[in-house]
């Protein structure tokens, strides 16, 4: 079973897709779409989109996770988050795969044993966890395999 985690950004989203094969869970391949800032941010939102939507299509998941809205104190990076995330959900339902979503603690909890982990705890552990040589440098795209692992353990593995 494969399962893809997005992490979605304005800038940068993360994509990973994760194969849960007789109990053990490994990485199968990540990807971090990155938009241009000088884009206008209709078109940046249309570069997540494809993006995306044309990993999904590449492999094959049965499910996609993301990590549910978290409350900003800025109401315009929110709203413009919310854009990124929603163009991310449309590629998804597009694919006719099934959402599901976790809030950031449980994704937190389910990863580090921690739900007020930092970031750099997260990208450190997620690593160990599927036993990867090199962890990548991207936040997103550690965020996006942490989300898919977080289902693998707590729908899959249950």
């Amino acid at each position: 079973m494969i399962i893809a985690g997005v992490d979605p950004g304005v800038q940068n989203t993360g994509i990973a897709a994760l194969e849960y094969h007789q109990g053990k869970v490994a990485l199968v391949t990540f990807k971090n779409i990155q938009t241009n800032k000088n884009d206008a941010f209709e078109v940046n939102l249309r570069t997540i989109y494809d993006g995306v939507f044309q990993f999904l299509q590449k492999y094959q998941p049965q499910r996609v996770v993301f990590e549910e809205v978290f409350y900003s104190r800025n109401v315009k990076v929110a709203l413009k988050m919310g854009h990124a995330r929603g163009v991310a959900m449309l590629a998804a339902a597009h694919a006719h795969l099934p959402v599901s979503e976790f809030s950031p603690r449980e994704i937190k909890l389910a990863i580090t044993g921690n739900g007020n982990a930092a970031k750099i705890q997260v990208q450190k552990m997620i690593g160990r966890l599927l036993n990867l040589s090199t962890i990548p440098a991207s936040f997103d795209v550690t965020d996006a395999m942490a989300a898919a692992y977080c289902y693998c353990q707590r729908k899959v593995l249950n």
